[in-house]
Formats: structure tokens, sequence, C-alpha cells
């Protein structure tokens, strides 16, 4: 089989929720995105061209429960879905109203962890319309639309998904504490986005402080402008603001985090690193102390915050995590 790297990018994102209105507030006027109501069970947020970056079904969950993965072409797609199918793990093809509802014209779906379906399409549906949005370009492409960060009590069978599906090669790491917890961060890039996954432990101890399946997700501003001016409407609009604008070490990017209606958290950020070709070629993943060069202040991280981390970290340890451990080749990849 071939290397897949380079030819993978984070295509969409699939949230059930029961707090559309919320959810149709904070996409369109707090942070800025084009919003499309197909009905009111189902809404979508564009970004660029693409139909459906982020698809938004009616549902108990407030979570994410599918990952959309684009894939350059069908050879490195039928390399990866035979990736999955030697192993044993079973995958569906997705309904007709499934690809229409996520803008692509055919998708692939099989286990992933933590119980998020991992989807690859080669073929998204575009489209000509103008976008009403606020903002006024967010960065997509070759990078794909931005970055996942999740918390696991499995780390290394995370890190062996990837690296075994997609070919995923690690950055780096960072040391931080949040909260209460020390945590180790890999950051795991499958194309030239520095990172389209982040995987944190809490070091010493296999627990989860975190309810949601992923802990933030990533998007790209084109401006620097956009991402101030966002900073401010969601503050204006009441959302919660979680971290304040900074600067992150190894990628460099400029970004704040706020809290989605569902409860994981949005970053929007601004220029970060991309590992071009000649980077490529001299890369040495690095440990950095620390999530922040400067910024990036807690906000509302009050005692009660920091209690429910904790309860929902004891919680976890009576908790099973979903793993797929056909994939999860964790002797490949580096403690």
């Amino acid at each position: 089989m071939s290397d897949v790297f380079g030819r993978v990018h984070l295509g969409y994102l699939v949230v059930e929720t029961a707090r559309m209105t919320d959810w149709r507030r904070f996409g369109a006027d707090a942070v800025g995105l084009h919003v499309d109501s197909m009905s009111p069970d189902v809404m979508r947020f564009r970004l660029d061209d693409h139909e459906c970056r982020f698809l938004l079904q009616r549902g108990p969950a407030e979570d994410v429960t599918a990952i959309g993965w684009q894939v350059d072409d069908h050879e490195t797609f039928d390399d990866i879905l035979a990736r999955v199918t030697s192993r044993g793990l079973p995958v569906s093809e997705g309904t007709p109203e499934e690809c229409a509802l996520r803008g692509v014209e055919r998708l692939w779906r099989f286990a992933g962890p933590k119980g998020v379906h991992t989807e690859i399409y080669t073929t998204p549906l575009t489209t000509t319309r103008p976008l009403v949005m606020t903002n006024k370009a967010f960065v997509t492409g070759e990078s794909g639309m931005g970055h996942l960060a999740i918390v696991s009590k499995d780390v290394l069978g995370m890190h062996g998904y990837y690296s075994t599906l997609f070919d995923a090669r690690l950055s780096d790491f960072i040391l931080e504490r949040i909260g209460p917890m020390n945590l180790r961060i890999r950051f795991l890039r499958v194309n030239e986005r520095h990172h389209s996954i982040a995987v944190a432990g809490v070091r010493q101890w296999a627990v989860n402080p975190i309810r949601t399946r992923i802990q933030h997700v990533n998007i790209q501003v084109a401006e620097l402008d956009d991402m101030v001016a966002a900073y401010e409407r969601v503050t204006a609009e009441g959302f919660r603001m979680m971290w304040s604008v900074g600067q992150h070490p190894n990628d460099r990017e400029l970004s704040f985090y706020c809290r989605t209606p569902s409860g994981f958290e949005l970053e929007v950020g601004w220029n970060p690193l991309v590992v071009t070709p000649d980077l490529e070629v001299a890369w040495e993943p690095t440990t950095y102390q620390g999530i922040s060069l400067w910024g990036h202040t807690p906000i509302g991280e009050d005692i009660v915050h920091k209690m429910g981390m904790v309860s929902q970290a004891l919680r976890s340890t009576r908790e099973h995590e979903i793993a797929v451990p056909e994939l999860c080749d964790r002797q490949s990849v580096p403690a």
C-alpha cells in the first residue's frame, strides 16, 4: 500500500443537537458563518464553495457524531478502504439522503475512536451561490477545513488509528496544565496543515475530564481583522468565551476559543504555520512547555468549572471509551 499522507483533508463535521436556534445564532451572528436552514431539524454551515462544512441535525447527543474526510483521488480512496476491510472492520455506504445532506457524491462509513464515525469521500458538491456571512473568507483547500482536538484515555490507540488510516505524522508535543489536570498533547498532521488532529491525555491517570467526544474544532479565517471581530461578536452575543486571544508556540496560530451550544469548543484562528515540502523534509518533533507563547488566558474558569472537570474525570474511570482495535496499532507510534 502507498503512503496516503498529503491526500487526505478534514472535510466536514456532523453534530447532533437539540439547540438548533442557539446554533443558528452562534454560527451566523456570533462566529459569522454562512447558514443554510434545510428544515426545522437540519441546518448546515458553509465556509467556502463546498455545500456543507458543518451539518447540524436535531437529536439529544449535543456532540459530534461523524467526521468527514475528503480524499484526493479514487486510488487513494481504495487504498484507505482496503486498510479498513483487510482488518475485518465493517464498512457501510452512505445512503443518497445522507450524501446529499453532507454535500458529497458518495461516502463510506466505518467506526472511529470514541464512537465518532469516520466517513471518507472523494467528490464534494460545490455551489456558486454567494456566501452570506460576516467574515470575508476562510482558509480551507489543501489544508482542509481546520483541525480537531480530542481528549482520550487511550492516546496511543488514537494516534495509532490515524497513523494506520491516513499515515498521520507527528508534528510535536505540548505539556500543559489545564484546570486541575496535567496534559500531554500530541499533534498529528495528514497534509500541509500543522495538525488536523490533536490528541490530549491526562498524564499518570487514565481519565478524561471532557464530556464531549471532541474538545474543540478549529476553523481558520483569512484575515486577522475577521478573527478580532468574531471575538467581539461572540462576546456581544452572550456566548461563553473560554480562552482569550493568544498565540500557540508550535503552529504559531493566533486564536481564541469559545464554547458552542453543544458544549465542545470552537477555536477561531489566523495564520498558522504551514508545513511546506521544504519544512517537511527536515521536520523533527519538538516538545513545548505550555500551550501558548502569550495570551489564551482562561475566562470564567471558576471553582465550579474546575470541580466539573474533576467530577467528569472521576466518572470517566467507570466508563468504557470506545476504541477501534482493528486499526489502533499502538506499537507503531511513539509513546
